[in-house]
């Protein structure tokens, strides 16, 4: 696996994220007849918020995103877009447990939507997400916080 880190969105990213998103998307949108050239883009740029989007880099460059929005009961994971090169490479599995261990750590549902039939579902299923509605373009799914029962307890000093 190529090196990688995430580093904070900036308002300057959107384009970047906004094309990866129309390339990331476009077989599952076409095969629902959903594509729309200038909507996946669009939709993108409304409803991008840096303040809780990470991108990721891989070896100094941009290669993806991936943004954890908090909301009244959970947080949404949403935007989680890789370079096709880089898929299958390991490195959205590493950049997904980063985060879910972070959510872990606070105790945080996380909840997020595929696109109907996207090979991204499996991955989210070996993580513990499990389905919650769907709908006939969108599969939600849920995945509530994990606690290792080996934790010790730590002593106050």
């Amino acid at each position: 696996m190529a090196d990688w880190e995430l580093r904070p969105a900036t308002a300057a990213d959107v384009d970047a994220v906004a094309e990866l998103r129309a390339v990331v998307l476009r077989t599952d949108l076409e095969r629902l007849g959903r594509y729309d050239e200038q909507r996946v883009r669009q939709r993108l740029r409304d409803g991008f918020a840096p303040a809780y989007t990470w991108v990721v880099e891989v070896d100094g460059v941009f290669a993806g995103c991936v943004a954890l929005r908090p909301d009244a009961d959970a947080h949404w994971l949403e935007h989680f877009y890789l370079a096709p090169r880089l898929q299958g490479s390991g490195i959205g599995t590493a950049v997904l447990r980063e985060l879910l261990d972070r959510c872990d750590s606070a105790g945080t549902l996380v909840r997020l939507n595929v696109l109907r039939g996207s090979p991204a579902r499996r991955l989210y299923e070996r993580h513990g997400f499990s389905l919650d509605t769907e709908d006939p373009v969108d599969v939600f799914m849920v995945r509530a916080p994990m606690t290792t029962s080996a934790e010790a307890p730590t002593a106050s000093m």
